[in-house]
């Protein structure tokens, strides 16, 4: 049986996290380690792993997380400025092979150099 994610871990309770918005699709949470002073996770209930995993029949889903992202940063104000990464794969830089979103904002981002940012 393969390893539950640590995103799936905390929508079925068992880790605790401060839970900023969820609906049937989606959850939202702040990061553990945040790159910014604003460092959200959106992430969806489904499990996929990653955004290549994604099939014709995940574009509503991917949708709705781009529109959580947007509503949260109007929620908290931050429609100036923020940054939306998907690390895709191990060489990307991805460490939890659960899909997710990072919302990063109220830091000056660089143009260049995104993968040490995250």
């Amino acid at each position: 049986m393969e390893e539950r994610s640590v995103f799936t871990r905390i929508m079925d309770g068992e880790v605790p996290s401060r839970l900023l918005y969820e609906d049937d699709q989606c959850i939202v949470i702040e990061d553990r380690a945040p790159k910014a002073p604003t460092h959200l996770l959106i992430i969806p209930r489904k499990p996929l792993v990653n955004l290549a995993d994604a099939e014709e029949g995940d574009v509503p889903l991917l949708g709705h997380l781009m529109w959580v992202a947007s509503e949260m940063a109007r929620r908290l104000n931050l429609e100036a400025g923020f940054r939306l990464v998907v690390n895709n794969g191990r060489e990307a830089g991805q460490t939890v092979f659960h899909l997710h979103i990072h919302l990063l904002a109220q830091r000056e981002m660089p143009e260049a150099g995104l993968a040490e940012d995250l």
